[in-house]
């Protein structure tokens, strides 16, 4: 006999809309089976009560024979050699109906005995296992929806511990049920063939010892095709029982295998979390706002489909899109009435949809799976392996090296009476080793026991200070934001470029030698964030000009930090990871005693670091030029102010030299004896020509003294 498709049972615990969708199909072909079994039923009890019409009886029988083939049967329809088989029978039954008479007693134990069982026992303890599973499943929808609406902040351990109860009960309840039910309705399409071929056999064999017209209507090649049947019979019969021995050995391993599954938050030392999943499906809670402050929660099915999240919930042929989760962002949050939630947000940031999982396992293998396809790792030949290579990248990036630490033990003078460092390099990350790195201890990089800034606040820095200060008669904000425009930053600058990024943190650095310090701090951030279980990051937009560099709030457009181009001294992206990157920013006299402040910021972006990293220096190189040329035009106008200057003090010589000269005519006219008057008087000098006269001696004086 052809194969039988089946129910999976291996699915009945995720129940999943694609299983009750096959489940609908074998339901509805138990529905078409019990139809036309009630059918075939009526017309063989025709046969057994009236003799009399034996004849219409049969061929009635007959007809439905025939008309097998035109049957739509969900499943098993196209199977040629039943239609062929019955095609044959009916033409036998055709035959013998006008000339056979079937005695009542061979008739009730050959033909009406197995179709009464099956119709009776077989499809009416269908119908009870279809009732049983629907009562089942809506207990587990109360027990599910009784265990989401388990309050966060008033949490009542007894309340708590009833509730999981319940929901370990009704799920094992409904798995049970559901195993059996599948189990039930699989049979059933071995068990419609026996019931279908057995009375058939049996009213065939009757007829003939009944009769004995063997000779005459039933020759040697239909007793041998008699005999074939009733060896398919027999062989559909084993094959019926095999495949219930392993249905049945499945649901045994299965009701073992899924006990720690019916808690609805498992322990993960026990069921560990998977990280390399690239492909994810199951049931989670969506909040759908109904208002400005109220929201409801709706239990759906999701499932990702290549760089989509999909839902779709129960009686639905198909699911529907719900975000293209291609270089989306995803993190855990706090919600006030909910727990083991997550946020997934657009590329853009224009959606955003805040999910619900039933655990804490299965939130964070959600985090990964939508971490991994954000990452594109789904379109690798192997996904699985690239996520998991990927995934022990990062792992490396924040798990200390022993052989590059001992490296670096081997280069301190001595070892005695000092603890061992903790601290790494990035090397593991980078992937590349560093000459200079491999000589240079951890601690010149980084200051050890350096506190890490998680979130944006205030910048450390005199300038920010003073801006305060001279800011203070406005509105202040406690989180260092300013509600004032700086409209003067950047208007005039030809380089404008605006880049989503998420900060990381920032910490305290030491060297600003090479990019070392920067994949140091890279993995110091990341490894604190895994430990402390931190996934909480504030995005900003990061605008780069040829003055300085802003963090913008993309909601309200405030700036909420500033770094001037100038102070930026360091600025790559992580050799790996190329969405990581950071800058390293120094400011002159941040500390009491006059000593600079260096500082490394560490953020993610959903474009290339690199590409920012570019950005940042071309930048730089734009302000160099810039300064450049402003300080080779104040050095041409100090050249020209000079030669300014120059002219006037020739200028003022030359008026000296003058003067000079005018004076000693003068003192040279007035040194001359006056001639007496032809009246016999003496010239008599007024009082301004004596002065003059005064005047002349004293520039005489003065010349020779300058000369």
């Amino acid at each position: 006999m052809p194969g039988i498709d089946k129910l999976p049972i291996e699915e009945t615990l995720e129940d999943s809309p694609q299983t009750r969708s096959l489940l609908s199909v074998f339901e509805e072909d138990t529905a078409a089976i019990s139809s036309y079994y009630h059918q075939l039923f009526q017309a063989m009890h025709r046969i057994y009560d009236a003799q009399n019409e034996l004849s219409a009886a049969t061929h009635l029988t007959s007809k439905l024979l025939k008309e097998y083939e035109k049957q739509r049967f969900p499943l098993g329809g196209d199977d040629e050699v039943m239609s062929s088989t019955l095609q044959q029978f009916a033409k036998v039954i055709d035959e013998l109906s006008s000339c056979h008479a079937v005695l009542s007693t061979q008739l009730a134990d050959a033909m009406m005995f197995p179709i009464t069982q099956f119709k009776e026992r077989e499809l009416k303890e269908i119908l009870t296992l279809k009732e049983v599973f629907q009562i089942s499943s809506d207990d587990h929808d109360l027990a599910i929806n009784r265990y989401s609406r388990l309050s966060k902040r008033k949490e009542n351990e007894k309340v708590k511990n009833e509730v999981m109860e319940d929901v370990y009960t009704s799920r094992k309840k409904q798995h049970q049920t559901m195993m059996h039910y599948f189990s039930a309705l699989n049979t059933l399409q071995y068990k419609k063939k026996i019931a279908l071929l057995e009375p058939l056999l049996g009213y065939m064999q009757a007829q003939i010892s009944f009769f004995k017209l063997g000779s005459e209507n039933l020759t040697q090649q239909w007793e041998d095709f008699l005999t074939n049947i009733g060896t398919s019979v027999q062989n559909v019969r084993r094959e019926m029982d095999a495949e219930v021995d392993v249905m049945q050995q499945t649901i045994q391993d299965l009701e073992q295998a899924s006990d720690m599954l019916y808690m609805p938050d498992p322990d993960p030392n026990k069921i560990p979390i998977n990280r390399n999943l690239t492909r994810k499906a199951g049931y989670l809670n969506t909040r759908n706002k109904t208002g400005l402050v109220s929201s409801t929660w709706d239990r759906q099915y999701f499932f990702t489909q290549g760089g989509n999240l999909m839902s779709q919930s129960r009686g639905d042929v198909a699911g529907g899109l719900v975000m293209d989760i291609d270089n989306c962002s995803v993190m855990a949050v706090d919600c006030e009435d909910r727990r083991f939630c997550f946020q997934i947000s657009s590329f853009d940031g224009k959606k955003v949809s805040i999910l619900q999982a039933e655990s804490r396992k299965d939130c964070e293998e959600w985090i990964a799976t939508i971490n991994n396809i954000s990452k594109r790792i789904y379109l690798s030949d192997n996904p699985e392996e690239t996520a998991a290579r990927v995934n022990q990248s990062a792992l490396e990036a924040v798990t200390p090296s022993p052989s590059f630490q001992q490296r670096h033990e081997s280069f301190r003078p001595s070892t005695q009476g000092r603890p061992r460092a903790g601290r790494t390099s990035s090397q593991s990350s980078v992937g590349s080793e560093s000459p200079a790195l491999s000589s240079l201890s951890l601690d010149s990089l980084v200051a050890p026991d350096t506190p890490i800034q998680f979130d944006i606040i205030s910048p450390v820095s005199e300038e920010y200070a003073t801006q305060a200060k001279s800011s203070s008669q406005g509105r202040t904000n406690p989180f260092g934001e300013s509600g004032e425009s700086q409209s003067g930053d950047g208007e005039d600058s030809i380089l404008h470029q605006l880049f989503i990024a998420r900060f990381l943190g920032s910490m305290e650095v030491k060297a600003t030698e090479n990019t070392d310090v920067i994949y140091e701090t890279m993995r110091q951030i990341l490894a604190a964030r895994a430990i402390h279980n931190i996934f909480r990051m504030t995005e900003s937009h990061l605008l780069v000009t040829c003055e300085c560099l802003k963090l913008i709030d993309p909601q309200t457009q405030v700036t909420r930090l500033r770094f001037p181009l100038s102070s930026v001294v360091l600025c790559a992206s992580h050799q790996e990871n190329k969405r990581l990157f950071g800058f390293v920013l120094q400011t002159a006299g941040g500390r009491v005693d006059g000593r600079p402040v260096t500082v490394c910021y560490i953020f993610e972006s959903n474009n290339d670091g690199e590409k920012i990293c570019d950005s940042v220096g071309l930048a730089k190189q734009i302000a160099l030029h810039s300064e450049m040329d402003r300080k080779a035009t104040q050095k041409q106008r100090e050249l020209e102010k000079a030669k300014e200057k120059q002219q006037e003090e020739l200028s003022k010589q030359k008026q000296i030299e003058k003067d000079l000269e005018e004076q000693s005519r003068l003192i040279a006219a007035s040194s001359r004896p006056n001639p007496p008057a032809t009246d016999g008087q003496f010239l008599v000098l007024s009082n301004s020509q004596s002065e003059d006269s005064d005047a002349g001696e004293e520039g005489r004086k003065k010349g020779e003294s300058e000369a």
